[in-house]
């Protein structure tokens, strides 16, 4: 089997597009958590803890998202590098061990959207009641 340079190459506009979806939700729920804290600073409330407790860990995935895209794009660079080179086999693996990253980012962008699902419908759950 042979894997062209062209084909590791192919993650770039994916890869950075996801960078950037994951930067953006990290800004947002950051931008929440600062006001959440200042809300909570004044009124010591459980439920703005347990809000900001749930942000807290979403940061935590969306870092992970990141270090996995980073990675994966990381590892495609160097696969076209090997590649070049004519380390085919090296290369290859280099290559699926970006892919791996990517699933692994995914997923855990996967985890992180539902947990925000879940949070949201809580929120809302009184409001559905009525």
């Amino acid at each position: 089997m042979t894997l062209e340079i062209q084909t590791p190459a192919l993650l770039f506009s994916a890869t950075s597009l996801i960078l950037l979806a994951y930067t953006n939700r990290f800004l947002t729920i950051a931008q929440i958590v600062r006001g959440l804290k200042k809300t909570y600073d004044q009124e010591h409330s459980k439920d703005i803890f347990l809000q900001i407790k749930n942000l807290n860990l979403r940061l935590s995935l969306i870092r992970y998202m990141q270090l996995f895209g980073v990675l994966c794009l990381f590892l495609s660079v160097f696969a076209m590098l090997v590649l070049f080179l004519n380390f085919q086999v090296v290369g290859i693996y280099l290559f699926a061990g970006s892919l791996l990253c990517l699933l692994i980012s995914l997923g855990l962008s996967f985890w992180e959207i539902s947990i925000s699902v879940t949070a949201l419908r809580l929120h809302l759950k009184d409001l559905m009641e009525k």
